[in-house]
């Protein structure tokens, strides 16, 4: 078994931190369902700003409010304003396509991306 990329949301901007609340990353359930993450899954994120690195796991967030929301510990190492991939894997003894999509500064959906070329957009 391999632990493969399986989900991407690419260039997300981190709307809210808040270092109070239990743990987590809340994401959009739109970008989730575009990109089959379930609530609770765990998923790696990599902050583009800083290069910072950490897992947590997913809460499902309003519909169309394009919210990335660090919550908890995580709210300490990402915060408001950084550009971040969010990641999910699964482990598989088969080669899978990944659904990988890039957002805007809003987050809200841009179009499909290819893992071989990150920098295309097919829409």
């Amino acid at each position: 078994m391999r632990s493969v990329l399986r989900s991407k949301i690419h260039k997300a901007t981190v709307t809210e931190a808040n270092p109070e609340y239990v743990g987590s990353i809340t994401i959009d359930v739109e970008l989730l369902e575009r990109v089959d993450l379930w609530e609770n899954e765990r998923v790696l994120i990599a902050s583009n700003t800083t290069g910072a690195r950490l897992e947590t796991y997913v809460i499902a967030g309003e519909p169309g409010s394009g919210k990335i929301a660090m919550n908890g510990p995580a709210a300490h190492t990402i915060g408001v304003g950084e550009e971040v991939v969010i990641m999910g894997f699964e482990a598989t003894d088969q080669p899978i396509e990944p659904k990988v999509i890039l957002v805007d500064a809003v987050n809200r959906f841009i179009g499909n991306l290819t893992e071989k070329e990150d920098t295309t957009v097919s829409v």
